[in-house]
């Protein structure tokens, strides 16, 4: 009899499905592995005699973390230890944007540094930025937008993901590590991606947090679809001089007239430069690749 389930957890080849009825253990078929297919928390399945025959159509996937299917990013970054880079923050939000995932920012620490220049650089681009911390509870805007979702929690090592996932669900007592003063970022203390039921329905995730050298896994995108990924850059493009305008230092660029005239943030452009440049560099066989 065939049973369709939700990859909740995918550890080391073996995958937990919650169907209907049980969170069942579960192996992949041989089959998945010669397509160069592997299943993925998030990952609607179709499952026989504990195997899983069939990977559901997909509306999105992430390398890293490695998921899928999932509907809500929540970007988190600390105002302090570690501080906020914008280059990290705006490349993983280009990729949900990418992804067709919404990514709303939950800046923590705040009751340890203020930093209201950061935030707001981000509201004018367009997205929503919640702020948290000990002394600072908006916890009850996070749990409204997470109803009836796939959500994960994203952000560099030692930001705070798991201490805030605490205070949002106690009951799943995810595990914390100190930072570290020596090196400037937490331990990881999540390992792997695991889908976790929550009150009133949906799903949340914690993920892996990564370094800033661990960024580079993060899957390019090609750079005539960049322009897409940064959404303040949407009420210029068709207003550029020229109609391949890279929005970067050409004549006549409205998008460039408009970092100049404070309506697009200087760091959200120079990130958009940086990672353009980047993608000139791929191959055109992984620009190919790119397009499946």
């Amino acid at each position: 009899m065939t049973i369709q389930g939700l990859i909740i957890k995918a550890i080391s080849g073996a995958f937990y499905v919650q169907t209907d009825d049980a969170i069942l253990p579960c192996k992949a078929r041989g089959i998945f592995r010669k397509r160069g297919i592997a299943p993925l928390a998030g990952d609607y399945v179709r499952i026989e005699d504990d195997n899983i025959v069939e990977i559901l159509p997909r509306k999105n996937e992430l390398v890293r973390p490695k998921a899928a299917n999932i509907d809500l990013a929540l970007m988190t970054v600390s105002t302090t230890e570690p501080s906020p880079n914008t280059f990290v923050l705006d490349k993983m939000l280009a990729v949900c944007e990418y992804k067709k995932i919404e990514p709303v920012i939950v800046l923590t620490k705040n009751d340890l540094k203020e930093d209201d220049s950061f935030a707001e650089i981000y509201r004018k681009a367009g997205f929503t930025v919640i702020l948290t911390g000990e002394d600072i509870h908006n916890e009850q805007e996070i749990l409204s937008m997470m109803q009836g979702k796939v959500s994960i929690f994203i952000g560099n090592t030692g930001v705070g993901k798991s201490t805030l996932l605490n205070r949002l669900f106690p009951d799943l007592d995810l595990r914390t590590a100190a930072i570290s003063n020596k090196l400037g970022r937490g331990r990881h203390t999540t390992r792997q991606v695991e889908l976790y039921p929550i009150p009133g329905g949906g799903y949340v995730a914690d993920s892996p947090g990564f370094s800033t050298v661990e960024l580079e896994q993060y899957e390019p995108i090609r750079k005539e679809e960049l322009q897409y990924c940064f959404r303040e850059f949407a009420p210029f493009l068709d207003k550029c001089r020229f109609v391949d305008c890279s929005h970067r230092r050409e004549l006549g660029c409205a998008v460039t007239q408009a970092v100049e005239n404070g309506l697009i943030s200087p760091s959200r452009h120079e990130s958009y430069v940086t990672l353009y440049e980047e993608a000139m560099k791929i191959p055109d066989w992984q620009r190919e690749e790119g397009k499946n």
